[in-house]
């Protein structure tokens, strides 16, 4: 996981009105859990901005006050009508202990499907895993190369030691469907299969029916 510090300083309350305070101050409430006690801080919003809007999942270098923990980045709160940042939950990393975490999913390739017609659907964007921050890789990366149409990419391909990833094993992740498109082409191919087939059906009934019609002949002159 790519590594980022970031400084806080001590809230001298928790309520909405000293919230309300900070965001004015372009500073965001921010509070770090999951270690022996709770902090509540605040962290500049320009700062904060810079890792939040990017797909980056960042192990966080956390320094309130002199105090450094390091820390991921497990919630965050945005304004409905704004998008601006106003709350964010760090987890504290404590050695040896794993933390549930959500990676990025990145697709690299050319799939063969969608250079048939197809069209790539990714269905998670996002990851939900379980371990520790050591063994997270900064994205989790999907060659999509040799994917046709109607092939996919499920849960239990993804594989990384030490990392569990926690959805079911046949989600599909990332699939190449057949678009508008390559099923005309379909279509149109196999009414051209229908059309061969039937007329060399034609044929061979005429072909059997002149025999039959010899037989009679030869029938005829006989008697």
């Amino acid at each position: 996981m790519k590594r980022v510090s970031l400084s806080g300083s001590p809230r001298g309350g928790v309520g909405k009105k000293d919230a309300k305070e900070l965001r004015a101050n372009n500073r965001v409430p921010a509070v770090l859990y999951g270690g022996d006690e709770q902090m509540h801080f605040s962290v500049a919003e320009s700062e904060l901005d810079k890792v939040v809007f990017t797909p980056d999942v960042f192990l966080f270098t956390l320094d309130v006050d002199g105090k450094k923990v390091e820390a991921v980045l497990v919630d965050i709160q945005f304004h409905p009508v704004t998008d601006r940042v106003i709350h964010v939950d760090f987890l504290e990393v404590i050695e040896g202990k794993p933390v549930r975490l959500k990676l990025p999913v990145q697709t690299t390739g050319n799939a063969l499907g969608v250079k048939n017609g197809g069209r790539l659907l990714t269905n998670y964007r996002r990851v939900t895993v379980l371990g520790l921050p050591k063994d997270f890789p900064d994205v989790v990366e999907l060659d999509v190369t040799k994917l046709r149409i109607g092939q996919a990419l499920r849960m239990k391909d993804i594989v990384f030691p030490g990392v569990t990833l926690l959805h079911d094993p046949e989600a599909v992740v990332v699939s190449v469907k057949t678009a508008r498109g390559a099923i005309e082409d379909e279509l149109e191919d196999e009414e051209d299969e229908e059309g061969e087939e039937g007329e060399g059906g034609e044929e061979g009934e005429g072909s059997e029916g002149g025999d039959n019609a010899e037989a009679k002949k030869e029938e005829t002159a006989a008697e």
